[in-house]
Protein backbone atom coordinates (compact mmCIF):
# COMPACT_ATOMS: atom_id res chain seq x y z
CA UNK A 1 0.00 0.00 0.00
CA UNK A 2 1.40 3.35 -1.16
CA UNK A 3 0.75 6.90 0.54
CA UNK A 4 -2.33 8.67 -1.15
CA UNK A 5 -2.06 11.79 -2.04
CA UNK A 6 -3.05 13.50 1.02
CA UNK A 7 -0.52 11.76 3.04
CA UNK A 8 1.83 12.43 -0.04
CA UNK A 9 1.39 16.20 -0.02
CA UNK A 10 2.27 16.30 3.56
CA UNK A 11 5.33 14.48 3.41
CA UNK A 12 6.89 16.55 0.69
CA UNK A 13 5.81 19.48 2.94
CA UNK A 14 8.03 17.90 5.67
CA UNK A 15 10.70 17.46 3.90
CA UNK A 16 10.69 20.67 1.90
CA UNK A 17 10.18 22.90 5.22
CA UNK A 18 11.81 21.13 8.00
CA UNK A 19 15.10 20.17 6.61
CA UNK A 20 16.78 22.77 8.64
CA UNK A 21 15.34 21.72 12.02
CA UNK A 22 17.77 19.52 13.78
CA UNK A 23 15.15 17.31 15.49
CA UNK A 24 13.75 16.49 12.16
CA UNK A 25 16.92 16.14 9.75
CA UNK A 26 17.14 12.50 10.85
CA UNK A 27 13.59 11.36 9.60
CA UNK A 28 14.11 13.79 6.52
CA UNK A 29 17.20 11.50 5.65
CA UNK A 30 15.29 7.92 6.60
CA UNK A 31 12.27 9.44 4.34
CA UNK A 32 14.44 10.28 1.41
CA UNK A 33 16.41 6.57 1.53
CA UNK A 34 12.69 5.21 0.94
CA UNK A 35 11.51 3.47 -1.94
CA UNK A 36 9.33 5.63 -4.88
CA UNK A 37 7.06 3.29 -5.33
CA UNK A 38 5.76 3.94 -1.46
CA UNK A 39 4.59 7.86 -2.80
CA UNK A 40 0.88 6.20 -4.91
CA UNK A 41 0.69 9.75 -6.77
CA UNK A 42 2.41 9.61 -9.98
CA UNK A 43 3.21 13.59 -9.70
CA UNK A 44 4.02 13.50 -5.91
CA UNK A 45 6.38 10.63 -7.00
CA UNK A 46 7.77 12.60 -9.46
CA UNK A 47 8.48 15.60 -7.18
CA UNK A 48 9.71 13.05 -4.70
CA UNK A 49 12.10 11.57 -6.98
CA UNK A 50 13.28 14.65 -7.83
CA UNK A 51 14.24 15.77 -4.35
CA UNK A 52 16.08 12.37 -3.80
CA UNK A 53 18.34 12.33 -6.40
CA UNK A 54 18.97 16.50 -6.23
CA UNK A 55 19.54 16.32 -2.19
CA UNK A 56 22.04 13.10 -2.79
CA UNK A 57 25.51 13.38 -1.92
CA UNK A 58 28.42 12.38 -3.55
CA UNK A 59 29.47 9.01 -2.39
CA UNK A 60 32.95 7.88 -2.70
CA UNK A 61 32.34 4.30 -2.43
CA UNK A 62 29.23 2.13 -3.70
CA UNK A 63 28.67 0.18 -0.17
CA UNK A 64 28.38 3.13 1.63
CA UNK A 65 24.82 4.21 2.40
CA UNK A 66 23.32 7.23 1.21
CA UNK A 67 24.22 10.44 2.81
CA UNK A 68 22.22 13.56 1.64
CA UNK A 69 22.67 17.60 1.56
CA UNK A 70 19.83 18.64 4.25
CA UNK A 71 20.24 22.34 5.63
CA UNK A 72 21.31 25.40 4.53
CA UNK A 73 21.42 26.99 0.98
CA UNK A 74 22.05 23.87 -1.23
CA UNK A 75 18.80 22.26 -0.24
CA UNK A 76 16.66 25.60 -0.49
CA UNK A 77 18.06 26.07 -3.86
CA UNK A 78 16.91 22.26 -4.47
CA UNK A 79 13.66 23.41 -3.41
CA UNK A 80 13.34 26.90 -4.93
CA UNK A 81 14.39 25.39 -8.42
CA UNK A 82 11.50 22.91 -7.96
CA UNK A 83 9.09 25.49 -7.76
CA UNK A 84 9.30 27.78 -9.89
CA UNK A 85 11.21 25.74 -12.74
CA UNK A 86 8.50 22.61 -12.10
CA UNK A 87 9.57 21.47 -15.68
CA UNK A 88 12.87 20.48 -14.22
CA UNK A 89 11.33 17.92 -11.85
CA UNK A 90 9.56 16.08 -14.16
CA UNK A 91 7.43 15.91 -17.54
CA UNK A 92 3.74 17.25 -16.84
CA UNK A 93 4.47 18.67 -13.81
CA UNK A 94 2.97 22.54 -13.70
CA UNK A 95 3.57 24.84 -10.96
CA UNK A 96 0.27 23.81 -9.09
CA UNK A 97 1.60 20.47 -8.25
CA UNK A 98 5.15 22.20 -5.93
CA UNK A 99 3.03 25.09 -4.83
CA UNK A 100 3.10 23.51 -1.15
CA UNK A 101 6.55 22.64 -1.08
CA UNK A 102 8.28 24.58 1.56
CA UNK A 103 5.11 25.13 3.33
CA UNK A 104 5.11 23.77 6.72
CA UNK A 105 2.61 21.36 7.16
CA UNK A 106 1.39 22.62 10.77
CA UNK A 107 1.59 21.40 14.33
CA UNK A 108 -0.47 18.59 14.12
CA UNK A 109 2.57 16.78 11.95
CA UNK A 110 4.85 14.67 15.01
CA UNK A 111 6.50 11.90 15.04
CA UNK A 112 3.38 9.94 16.17
CA UNK A 113 2.42 10.85 12.43
CA UNK A 114 5.73 10.67 10.85
CA UNK A 115 5.17 6.72 12.42
CA UNK A 116 2.14 6.42 10.90
CA UNK A 117 3.21 7.74 7.60
CA UNK A 118 5.96 4.80 7.46
CA UNK A 119 2.99 2.11 8.02
CA UNK A 120 1.33 3.21 5.22
CA UNK A 121 4.10 3.24 3.12
CA UNK A 122 5.60 -0.06 3.81
CA UNK A 123 2.10 -1.37 5.42
CA UNK A 124 -0.09 -3.72 3.50
CA UNK A 125 -4.35 -3.18 4.10
CA UNK A 126 -5.87 -5.24 6.33
CA UNK A 127 -8.38 -6.44 4.02
CA UNK A 128 -5.88 -8.10 1.83
CA UNK A 129 -4.82 -9.86 4.72
CA UNK A 130 -8.21 -12.04 5.66
CA UNK A 131 -8.70 -12.05 2.17
CA UNK A 132 -5.47 -14.25 2.06
CA UNK A 133 -6.00 -15.76 4.97
CA UNK A 134 -9.45 -16.51 3.92
CA UNK A 135 -8.51 -18.41 0.18
CA UNK A 136 -5.78 -20.32 2.34
CA UNK A 137 -8.39 -21.62 4.88
CA UNK A 138 -10.88 -22.73 1.98
CA UNK A 139 -7.59 -24.22 0.04
CA UNK A 140 -7.11 -26.46 3.13
CA UNK A 141 -10.64 -27.30 3.88
CA UNK A 142 -10.98 -29.20 0.27
CA UNK A 143 -10.94 -32.64 0.68
CA UNK A 144 -8.68 -34.77 -1.60
CA UNK A 145 -10.96 -36.37 -3.73
CA UNK A 146 -8.39 -38.84 -5.93
CA UNK A 147 -10.33 -41.88 -6.45
CA UNK A 148 -7.52 -44.65 -5.54
CA UNK A 149 -8.88 -47.77 -7.25
CA UNK A 150 -8.24 -45.52 -10.70
CA UNK A 151 -4.37 -44.22 -9.54
CA UNK A 152 -1.51 -46.65 -11.21
CA UNK A 153 0.80 -45.89 -8.59
CA UNK A 154 -1.76 -47.37 -6.24
CA UNK A 155 -1.40 -51.20 -5.95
Amino acid sequence: MALDTEFGKTMLQLITSRYDDRHWRKKIEKTLSLPHSGVGDSRQQQVFMYLKLELKAYKSRRADPDSWILGGYATKEVIDRAKFQPHLVGEGISSEDVAFLGVDPGAEIDEAWWDEMLVAWFGAPEEDEEQKQESEETADEQPFTADAGNNPSRI
